[in-house]
């Protein structure tokens, strides 16, 4: 019913007002103040909200989901890869088995064992830009450090603000070239309850939520959870009466045991002296 850059700039046109009244009442009229950092907030807004929205939404529109949820997996590793080139912090071997493991579970739970239809079908095209996506929420998820003395809430309000305003400058400059059009008032209220969701769940809790998330757990902890999107979308299927093959709950399994098992090495090693 709409395309995505009109479904990217609703959203968070929507979702930023509710996070500017939401930072108003928690912490004040100035908390909405840059105090100085508008540059980096701008950057990084632009390239976690924008690039990582318009990217990853288009790509889908040329590829199959399944290669998206083996894609995004990816930003695990890549995460990894971030933190030891910016800030010297190379993983230990163990984290690094549990997001091979992690990600060889989401390989079986999207090809159902079938790892010869990895590359089967889709584009290359739509795979690239989700890779792109990827890669910006990567660099979003990494931009915490140059906020420091802001509130995770704080960095997501004002880092959303100037992401809004590219998602919407996007979606006219695509309206004006002819490749995207507005949708009629009639298609946006046939799929009003699923804007609405996306508003407040996947904008507004979901980015708070991840924000926060990274904050307590570190940017590379944080990316291994995003691994669980599958289990979660077989625990909705399964309520809804979809039945799954053994190798598809295997690989669920292996996912969620990776994830506990470096939960649980990282906990015992900040614990040592």
């Amino acid at each position: 019913m709409l395309d995505p850059f009109f479904l990217g700039s609703f959203r968070y046109a929507n979702g930023v007002l509710l996070f500017i009244a939401i930072l108003w009442i928690a912490e004040g009229r100035q908390a909405l103040r840059y105090s100085g950092r508008f540059l980096p907030a701008a950057v990084y807004g632009l390239i976690g909200f924008c690039g990582f929205n318009i990217l990853v939404w288009w790509g889908l529109a040329y590829t199959r989901p399944e290669h998206a949820s083996i894609i995004m997996a990816l930003q695990t590793p890549m995460t990894a890869l971030a933190v030891w080139l910016t800030r010297g912090l190379r993983p230990a071997p163990f984290t690094v088995g549990c997001i091979a493991a992690a990600i060889g579970g989401v390989l079986l739970v999207v090809t159902k064992g079938d790892l010869s239809q990895v590359f089967g079908g889709g584009s290359l095209l739509g795979d690239l830009l989700v890779f792109l996506g990827a890669v910006s929420w990567v660099i979003y998820t990494m931009a915490g450090g140059h906020f420091s003395g802001w509130s995770p809430l704080r960095m997501t309000v004002l880092t959303c603000i100037p992401g809004t305003i590219g998602l919407i400058v996007i979606n006219a400059f695509t309206i004006g070239l002819g490749y995207s059009a507005l949708p009629t008032l009639d298609q946006v209220l046939s799929v009003k309850w699923q804007l609405g969701y996306f508003v407040v769940f996947t904008v507004v809790l979901g980015v708070l939520g991840f924000n926060n998330g990274v904050k307590y757990l570190g940017a590379l902890n944080a990316m291994l959870m995003l691994n669980l999107i599958p289990i979660i979308v077989f625990a909705i299927e399964a309520w809804l009466g979809r039945s799954f093959a053994a190798i598809e709950i295997g690989g669920a399994a292996l996912v969620i045991g990776a994830l506990v098992a470096n939960n649980l090495y990282m906990r015992r090693s900040a614990q040592r002296p």
